[in-house]
């Protein structure tokens, strides 16, 4: 059986390639540049198209690493990414960390939902998960009913999606998920991770291991409540649904296999399946975006971007399923040369769009938009020749 839908999907595959146009249309556009604006660094994209169409693009304004003084930023896009808003802060804490952004957008109500990740400035990510902290690292929520214009006040969900004896914890990073069928349509899944107690874990050089979980609302945000743990040895994680409703989540895996850990859902999120790894996803302990992109060509399909090698941080590459995530194929080159995180989207005009961390002799030098057709997946060559 396998064999065979691998078979069907190399054809379809071939279909689409001899239908191609003979030239790219690629947009590209910078949206934040390391040594310009009001912040040292720009980091951790995040990207949704809400109800009306807008594109709402995150990311993490910073003094310095992964904790300090981080604010949320955001930019906005009514025309398909073409041109964009000037920068807005959507949270700033005075010197506190307010970081990896992951929006969701309700389509049933248009509110967009934003979860975020805070803790005290002064901690570092070892002392957070080492317990040795000032404060706990928690999970924070705000919403936008205005196409993102303007945001509600952050509110901590410590109660209700943080397990006390958790350290570290984040959001994402990149995006959450509205289910679309079965039993649990409707529900807002939010994908998150944490450290916990390990007594055979050496993370940090504690008895601490790295897991996985999401956040998950079946009353469109008025209560949000935490799934079981996925464990052993995940973190940043990006949720999708299959076709049949089943949620497969797709994690950074520290089980030294150097490709992508899934685990899968039944229950909408609720209880997950023991990790396995998908070793056509070859992964350099690096975050990753997965995407179901719907109806392309003919095809429902889904989209996988991340740094496509055993080691390093480069040669961003875009993979396709036509098999519910079974099966991954035509790896399409985004850029040779340095990158990290990334995000994708489906746009309203049914371009591709990425985002993502790109730069010439570093990943984090440039947070780069770019959107392409569909069929542009399938000609021969990089996106993007240089930035």
């Amino acid at each position: 059986m396998k064999k065979n839908l691998l078979l069907i999907s190399s054809i379809l595959l071939v279909l689409s390639f001899l239908s191609l146009k003979e030239k790219e249309d690629i947009d590209q556009t910078v949206l934040w540049e390391r040594g310009t604006g009001d912040y040292n660094n720009y980091r951790i994209p995040a990207l949704v198209v809400t109800n009306e169409g807008t594109l709402l693009a995150f990311c993490e304004g910073r003094e310095a690493g992964d904790t300090g003084d981080i604010n949320i930023l955001l930019k906005r896009s009514e025309d398909n990414g073409m041109t964009w808003s000037d920068e807005q802060v959507v949270w700033d804490d005075a010197d506190n960390t307010c970081g990896n952004p992951c929006p969701v957008v309700d389509e049933e109500t248009g509110r967009i939902w934003l979860f975020t990740s805070w803790n005290n400035g002064k901690d570092k990510e070892s002392a957070i998960i080492n317990k040795t902290s000032l404060s706990p690292r928690l999970p924070y929520v705000c919403y936008s009913d205005d196409d993102g214009k303007t945001w509600s006040v952050p509110v901590s969900l410590e109660e209700t999606c943080r397990d006390p004896s958790w350290g570290w914890y984040a959001t994402g990073p990149g995006i959450g998920i509205q289910v679309k069928s079965g039993a649990y349509k409707g529900r807002l899944v939010i994908p998150a991770n944490h450290s916990y107690d390990d007594p055979e874990g050496k993370l940090d050089g504690g008895p601490y291991g790295y897991g996985a979980h999401v956040i998950y609302s079946d009353d469109h945000g008025k209560s949000w409540q935490k799934s079981e743990s996925i464990k052993l040895g995940c973190n940043e994680s990006q949720v999708t649904e299959l076709s049949d409703g089943t949620l497969l989540m797709n994690m950074r895996s520290y089980n030294n296999n150097q490709a992508r850990a899934i685990s899968f859902s039944a229950d909408g999120g609720q209880s997950w399946s023991e990790i396995e790894h998908d070793f056509q996803l070859v992964e350099s302990l690096c975050q990753a975006a997965v995407l179901n992109f719907g109806e392309a060509g003919g095809y429902r399909a889904h989209l996988f971007l991340n740094p496509a090698v055993p080691h390093g941080r480069d040669h961003l590459t875009l993979k396709v399923s036509l098999d519910d995530c079974r099966s991954w194929s035509n790896g399409k080159l985004v850029y040779e040369g340095p990158a990290a995180y990334s995000c994708i989207t489906r746009l309203p005009d049914g371009r591709v769009g990425l985002f993502f961390e790109a730069g010439e002799k570093r990943p984090y030098e440039k947070m780069i938009f770019v959107s392409f057709d569909w069929d542009d997946i399938f000609l021969p060559g990089p996106v993007l020749q240089g930035l």
